[in-house]
């Protein structure tokens, strides 16, 4: 019909939308790394690619981390430095280094209250509402052990950088990458089974860093982790999850092995090789990660005894710069006065205000004005210690340079004078030096006025001096007659005067 406008169909939610947007979002710290090496004020950084470094980083942390500890950050940075080598073989071992430690601080996001990073995001609600949202993730974490040794964890997003996915299921993620790892194996496809194998191994440090962090949170306060549904039910997915991928990975094991025996290439038998040792890892941490789960039910019994008895919880100190400051000043000012405002009342305090009371006030105004003195006391005399000396050049010294500045109508150069002084004093150079200087726009009016006779003169001819104490231009020194005042020819205003 005419005049009449069809609606446009109203936006639905994209869950896998907001999965890719979050996925960019924890490469932008690896691009922006890219972005900012050409800044470096302290390095030629163009010639390094800082995200693969920092992929490789991630990597080595990930594979390093179990769950008691993570990777110690020495041990981080030696393994980085042969990579950041071969990528620019000609520079020195320190500028190596120097670009370790910064991709790391980099990873961690150094310099930040939180260490963490931010991403908005826009997603469409239930409602059809366009609405921006905040992403906070973080890539590399530094904790500390029992011990209070400094090591580093990699985060669920960093993993997931790795593997090309992100918060996808674990238990999902790893059958996939279990069948496709046995069957590269099967087709003889042993690069892509080490690259499926690697991903595998991903997935198992994943999943027991979720259950770390069950473990700690239920450490902090047992209340905030569901003991009654949720993690029990995570624990008995999880033993199966063990049982399934332990038989599964010990039957390709066996067909790894064998196909490393059995194979003549010495490639193939050193790509085997490879595969047999990130299978056996995986195992490994497959072994270590069911003596977990087998405890954690003991951990959830001890730390509410322990919990329960403890005493009222202690409340957290407020974050001043991100929980206030950042979040106020990002905000317009119509809705920041208030929240400001009522926090400066309460942390201000309670004012006693002071009243004066009327008997207060009759004393005040009945008390004589005290008699104050005409003249203040009497100041003390100062006792003045003697100051420094203020010429560093004694008499002789003076003496000794005019000498070697009396040039009868022949110029010399400054190297000649400084060479001439080094051999009657080692402190006489110097002072040569600074009267040349001196002379190199010499006051003609003012030695005129005086009546000097001469006065000494040095000329930049574009020598370069070449001195192992001194630098600058070679000056060329020489006197120049200054005719009396009387005798200077008159001008012509003179003349007419006259």
């Amino acid at each position: 019909m005419d005049g009449v406008h069809e609606q446009p169909p109203a936006a639905v939610p994209d869950e896998g939308l907001v999965r890719r947007l979050k996925a960019l979002a924890c490469t932008g710290p690896l691009h922006a790394m890219d972005a900012r090496k050409t800044r470096l004020d302290w390095a030629d950084a163009e010639i390094y690619q800082m995200a693969e470094v920092a992929l490789h980083a991630i990597d080595l942390v990930a594979i390093a981390m179990d769950f008691d500890r993570g990777a110690d950050p020495g041990q981080v940075l030696a393994k980085l430095r042969p990579r950041i080598a071969a990528q620019a073989p000609e520079r020195d071992r320190a500028e190596h280094e120097r670009v370790a430690e910064w991709v790391l601080e980099n990873l961690i996001n150094v310099g930040t209250v939180d260490r963490g990073f931010r991403s908005v995001y826009g997603a469409v609600d239930r409602g059809g509402t366009y609405r921006r949202r905040t992403f906070d993730f973080k890539l590399l974490e530094e904790l500390r052990d029992a011990e209070g040794n400094l090591h580093l964890r990699a985060s669920n997003e960093a993993i997931n950088v790795l593997v090309g996915a992100l918060d996808t299921d674990v238990e999902s993620a790893q059958i996939a990458a279990e069948v496709k790892l046995a069957n590269l194996i099967e087709r003889g496809r042993l690069a892509d089974a080490r690259l499926a194998a690697e991903a595998a191994r991903y997935r198992t440090v994943q999943y027991a860093e979720n259950l770390r962090r069950k473990l700690d949170a239920t450490r902090r306060d047992v209340r905030s982790v569901d003991w009654t549904h949720e993690v029990p039910d995570m624990i008995e997915e999880a033993l199966v999850h063990i049982g399934e991928r332990y038989r599964a990975e010990s039957a390709i094991l066996r067909n790894i092995t064998a196909a490393r025996d059995e194979s003549e290439d010495a490639e193939h038998k050193r790509k085997a090789a490879d595969l047999v040792r990130i299978v056996a890892d995986c195992i490994r941490r497959h072994t270590q990660l069911q003596a977990r789960l087998q405890t954690a039910g003991e951990t959830f019994r001890g730390e509410q005894d322990r919990q329960q008895f403890s005493g009222v919880p202690q409340r957290t100190c407020l974050d001043l710069f991100g929980q206030l400051l950042m979040p106020a000043l990002e905000s317009p000012l119509a809705w920041t006065a208030r929240p400001v405002d009522v926090f400066f009342r309460a942390a201000a305090g309670p004012r006693r205000v002071t009243v004066l009371g009327l008997v207060g006030l009759v004393d005040l105004l009945l008390t004589p004005v005290a008699d104050r003195e005409p003249l203040l006391d009497e100041l003390a005399e100062p006792e003045l210690a003697p100051g420094p000396e203020a010429d560093r050049y004694t008499e002789h010294q003076w003496d000794q340079a005019s000498e070697l500045l009396e040039l009868d109508g022949v110029a010399c150069r400054l190297s000649g004078l400084l060479t001439r002084a080094r051999d009657l004093d080692p402190v006489l150079p110097e002072l040569v030096a600074l009267r040349v200087l001196h002379a190199y726009s010499p006051e003609l009016g003012v030695a005129l006025r005086q009546g000097d006779p001469r006065v000494l003169v040095a000329v930049d001819d574009g020598t370069a001096l070449r001195d192992k104490e001194f630098g600058g231009a070679d000056l060329l020194v020489g006197v120049a007659e200054l005719p009396e005042l009387d005798a200077r020819p008159e001008s012509a205003g003179d003349r007419e005067a006259g």
